[in-house]
C-alpha cells in the first residue's frame, strides 16, 4: 500500500480539482447540475481514483485505478473545451486548466516511480 498524499500525481490532481472548483464557482445556475457538476466530478475523480488505487494490495490493482484516473482527466479535458466554447471559461483560464490537466496525465504515466 502506498500513501496517496506522498504521490506527486495525487498532489497535482488535488490542486487541479481545487482550481476547477474555483473556476466553476461562477458558472450560471442553470449549469449547476450540468457542466458544473460534470467538471467537478471528473476532476475529483482523478485524485479519488489515485487515492483508492493506493489502498489496493497489488501494483496491478493500483495501475488499474491510475488508468481510471487518466480516463477522468481526458473527460475533464473535454469538459474544459466545452466550457470554453460555451463562453463559460475565458481563454487564459481554459489554457491554464488544460495545461494542468495534461501535466496530471503525464505525471500519471510515471507515478510508479514516485
Amino acid at each position: 500500500m502506498k500513501n496517496f498524499r506522498d504521490l506527486t500525481v495525487w498532489k497535482k490532481a488535488h490542486e487541479l480539482t481545487l482550481a476547477v472548483y474555483r473556476a466553476t464557482k461562477n458558472f450560471p445556475k442553470d449549469e449547476t447540475y450540468g457542466l458544473t457538476s460534470q467538471m467537478r466530478r471528473s476532476s475529483a475523480s482523478i485524485a479519488a481514483n489515485i487515492a483508492e488505487g493506493c489502498g489496493k494490495r497489488t501494483d496491478t490493482d493500483f495501475a488499474r485505478f491510475v488508468q481510471n484516473a487518466f480516463g477522468s482527466a481526458s473527460e475533464l479535458e473535454y469538459h474544459l473545451l466545452l466550457a470554453r466554447d460555451l463562453g463559460l471559461l475565458k481563454a487564459a483560464e481554459y489554457e491554464d486548466l488544460c495545461l494542468n490537466t495534461v501535466k496530471v496525465k503525464k505525471c500519471s504515466l510515471v507515478c510508479f516511480e514516485s
